[in-house]
């Protein structure tokens, strides 16, 4: 089945289960009010999620209507956990190159993971609100997996079975605060703003047989100002799948239902066929071959396209479609209040998130 929320007057949006075309949907919050509850108790409401998803498909869905999909919030709006990992080592290794850094063998057996911004996360059409260009700004395609409850220590085996929805990923990140923060020794924050997810999760049976020992085998495309960027396989040259990410994010906590773990950059060895998944990768190669990295990084009014199709050419979650935009801090907001450089001021810094994001409160 197919899932997502309705911006609204929660913060946790409104739950609704989409039909494969994407075109309809049945809003299901009569007894299931959001995703996050129903993940708290999927064993007893996916039966019924499933019923519903089964009527809507077959088109005996009295209560269907026409989805809007620029109505969407991401399908978890807020999170009790985001972590990110780095499964695609390829990636890894070409940024560290790039730096004359050596990279430890033990990325290969161990994976890396940070924890990232869960209380706010973007939707799918929410503008990317950044303060400042220099702080180097790109997005990273990327897919995240969401569990029910995982109890601690739990085996890669076992882990599996606790993924039960998958979701396309912009990881947005902030280049040039990364390497001050990383040298600090803590790891990410500043250069880690808020999340985009696609705008419908979906459960892994969805895939049939794109999902393959706990990898999503399909491209992962993306578009940068209208024109493609890349097109990795995402179950080609993932290092660390799913399971296994799971399973190292328990090792020693408990994950609680609607925790999101995410592949990293997806990427391929063969990137001069296929293309990255982020800029920086991208200029990496670039540096590595011609000495200079050319592709600069996302300025104000730049967009970003990420999109998976499945092998008829339909698209699986929907796309994510986002625009950078300045955004004015409040100790600014008083000296920068009008537009700069022709685009205009997205918000405002007197803007809760939620007033960021779109939702009616």
């Amino acid at each position: 089945m197919k899932l997502a929320s309705l911006k609204s007057d929660s913060r946790d949006g409104k739950l609704i289960v989409v039909s494969n075309d994407l075109k309809k949907a049945v809003d299901v919050t009569g007894t299931i009010p959001n995703l996050q509850q129903a993940l708290e108790n999927w064993h007893e409401v996916s039966p019924e999620l499933d019923e519903v998803s089964g009527m809507l498909n077959a088109g005996q869905a009295n209560d269907a209507f026409v989805l809007d999909v620029k109505k969407l919030a991401s399908p978890l709006p807020r999170a009790y956990q985001w972590l990110d990992g780095s499964a695609y080592v390829n990636h890894v290794e070409l940024v560290r190159k790039s730096r004359g850094v050596e990279m430890p063998e033990s990325f290969w057996t161990d994976p890396l993971m940070y924890q990232g911004e869960s209380d706010w996360l973007l939707g799918p059409y929410d503008d990317i609100p950044v303060s400042d260009e220099k702080f180097g700004i790109d997005f990273e395609a990327e897919i995240a997996v969401v569990t029910d409850d995982v109890p601690m220590g739990v085996s890669a085996a076992d882990a599996a079975k606790h993924i039960k929805l998958i979701m396309l990923v912009n990881d947005v990140s902030l280049r040039y605060l990364a390497m001050p923060e990383l040298t600090k020794g803590f790891g990410f924050v500043q250069a880690k703003p808020a999340t985009a997810f696609s705008p419908i999760a979906i459960t892994p049976d969805e895939l049939g047989a794109a999902w393959q020992d706990g990898k999503v085998c399909l491209p992962l495309i993306s578009y940068y100002n209208g024109k493609k960027f890349g097109s990795p396989n995402a179950g080609v040259d993932m290092v660390f799948n799913f399971p296994t990410l799971v399973a190292h994010a328990a090792k020693t906590r408990f994950l609680s239902a609607g925790t999101i773990i995410g592949s990293g950059t997806v990427s391929n060895k063969n990137h001069k066929e296929v293309g990255s998944s982020c800029i920086v990768e991208k200029r990496t190669v670039e540096k590595l071959e011609t000495g200079d990295s050319t592709t600069p990084f996302m300025k104000f009014g730049d967009t970003v396209k990420i999109e998976m199709l499945d092998a008829k050419g339909k698209s699986i979650f929907g796309a994510i479609e986002q625009k950078v935009t300045r955004y004015v801090s409040p100790r600014r907001s008083g000296a920068n209040s009008e537009a700069n450089d022709g685009v205009s001021i997205h918000t405002r810094g007197d803007q809760t998130p939620q007033q960021v994001r779109g939702d009616k409160k």
